[in-house]
């Protein structure tokens, strides 16, 4: 074997690979493990070119990956103040560019009132106010910004959208999906793309220094991400291996989804174009969850594609042209459609489509993840929004049925299925060890049906979101010919309760063999 340009050696090394799982060095070249096996068999690996890293009691894995994640679009999403203190948060904040901006809102923040611009008429008076709800689907804008943007009344729109009014007419303020918060988009401040790429290498950064290799990103943002990677990349290298999945919305054309096809070449030294993302409904608390029946308030009976059957139609197209797809589905409804969808398409479409969230579903769905070959894509920390006794808005819409039903994290592995776990950054924090462990001990409504084994919870992160990604031959693993994509923990991530993984140093994290964070 020619020397290898890296050698690591560690207390223990979990491969997740059946035919070694444990070890204790590794060897890199070129970007790829090319041995893995004992410290005694390093002295063959080396030569004088070789870098050899002796990370002592800590204990190497694959390297971790989010497996839902919106890093470049989220740098617009979390413009402004972090509203976890919402009222003093909001009188304290400053207005930047003529606006305030604030994210992360909490539905729960204001009881059982209606989201109403009344509500923070009183900040900043005059000055246009838009502060997005945590769950990322919807917005609270006050009457400077509904000028601003010329929103006087209801709006008609291609999915299932809403500018909310009151009887009279009059908009409350609340922006309800995607299409709604555009309206305002346009008047917004907007970073030069020197802004956009600083604040980039800076939320990488910290990502790797999180134990993260890899990201799986659900959005191309407003279509320009291709270019500022490549941007990026003329500069030095990404922090992290970025995979990312446009959009398909309602209406999308036969042209549209060519587009889509088309796009699937588009690549860099360590990002690439790979899958299409759907949307089959919205949120639970925001009503636009996709139910089989309709939730506490009367809402969550409508698909977010008003035609379902159209949705359907381009899964078929894409599939037929090999692309896979995730498709975001929260409620009942949504998770069965999509399953009944990948179930039309035939055996040849295994492993190539997944669906995201699945916050809550029936008993007779489980089973289908993995009849199927559909992943399940899940986020962990989204549970902490939500209360052990139902009282959150999350459960208090659906019910307590529904809300029993809550990320069935568990029950999926136990049925065969591939789990893989990420955190949706910015609606959840990035912190790769905050996902393993929300997902060993997951919050609230999803508490009771307990967690993912330990195993179970790093296999999320690594084996299962390269599953997810059709990159099982390729990356997961630590195993010849796989990607050198490895994270080093201080302690073992098998055996440290799961409370106490936030806290756990990072001693390494290697992306393509080459060195993205270093413990000092």
């Amino acid at each position: 074997m020619p020397a290898a340009d890296l050698v690591l050696t560690a207390a223990r090394v979990h491969t997740l690979d059946p035919a070694g799982p444990r070890a204790e060095a590794v060897a890199v070249k070129d970007g790829t493990i090319v041995a893995v096996g004992d410290r005694t068999d390093t002295a063959g690996w080396t030569g004088p070119g070789t870098e050899t890293v002796d990370l002592g009691g800590a204990t190497l894995t694959p390297g971790l990956v989010d497996a839902h994640s919106h890093p470049v679009w989220g740098l617009e999403m979390s413009a402004g103040t972090d509203l976890d203190g919402l009222r003093a948060t909001l009188h304290a904040a400053a207005p930047e560019g003529g606006w305030l901006l604030g994210w992360g809102l909490d539905h729960n923040a204001f009881g059982d009132q209606p989201l109403d611009r009344s509500l923070i008429e009183d900040v900043h008076p005059g000055v246009p106010v838009f502060l997005r709800l945590y769950d990322g689907h919807s917005a609270l804008v006050n009457g400077a910004a509904l000028d601003r943007a010329g929103i006087t009344g209801p709006r008609t729109f291609g999915q299932r959208a809403s500018v909310v009014c009151d009887p009279d007419g009059r908009p409350t303020g609340h922006l309800i999906e995607h299409a709604a918060m555009d309206l305002v988009q346009p008047h917004l401040p907007t970073p030069s793309d020197t802004e956009r790429i600083a604040r980039l290498r800076t939320l990488l950064g910290e990502m790797a220094a999180t134990g993260l290799t890899g990201a799986h990103v659900m959005d191309l943002g407003d279509g320009t991400v291709p270019e500022l990677l490549t941007a990026f990349e003329a500069e030095g290298e990404l922090p992290l291996r970025l995979r990312l999945a446009p959009w398909c919305m309602p209406g999308s054309t036969p042209a549209d989804l060519a587009e889509l096809i088309a796009l699937q070449s588009r690549a860099g030294r360590l990002w690439r174009v790979g899958g299409v993302k759907f949307f089959m409904d919205g949120t639970v608390e925001g009503g636009t969850a996709w139910l089989e029946h309709a939730d506490c308030h009367g809402q969550g009976a409508d698909a977010f594609w008003p035609d379902p059957e159209a949705y359907s139609a381009a899964v078929r197209t894409l599939d037929a042209a090999g692309v896979g797809t995730a498709t975001h589905a929260i409620g009942d409804a949504a998770v069965r459609h999509v399953l009944d969808t990948v179930a039309a398409l035939g055996p040849g479409a295994r492993g190539r489509h997944r669906i995201e969230h699945i916050e809550t579903v029936p008993d007779d769905q489980l089973p289908r993840f993995a009849e199927l070959g559909v992943a399940a894509s899940m986020q962990p920390p989204h549970t902490a929004y939500t209360r052990a006794d139902h009282s959150d808005a999350w459960s208090r819409r659906l019910g307590p049925e529904r809300a029993g039903r809550a990320w069935r994290m568990r029950e999926l592995r136990e049925a065969g299925a591939y789990v893989a776990l990420g955190s949706d950054w910015p609606i959840a924090h990035h912190d790769a060890r905050q996902v393993l462990a929300l997902a060993q001990e997951p919050r609230g409504a999803a508490s009771r049906g307990g967690g993912l084994s330990a195993l179970m919870a790093l296999e999320g992160v690594t084996s299962h979101a390269a599953a997810a990604a059709g990159e099982a031959a390729v990356a997961g693993r630590i195993a010849p010919g796989h990607r050198a994509d490895l994270t080093a923990f201080a302690a073992d991530p098998l055996t440290t309760p799961a409370g106490e993984l936030p806290d756990t140093p990072i001693a390494l994290t290697v992306v393509g063999g080459s060195l993205r964070h270093r413990a000092v």
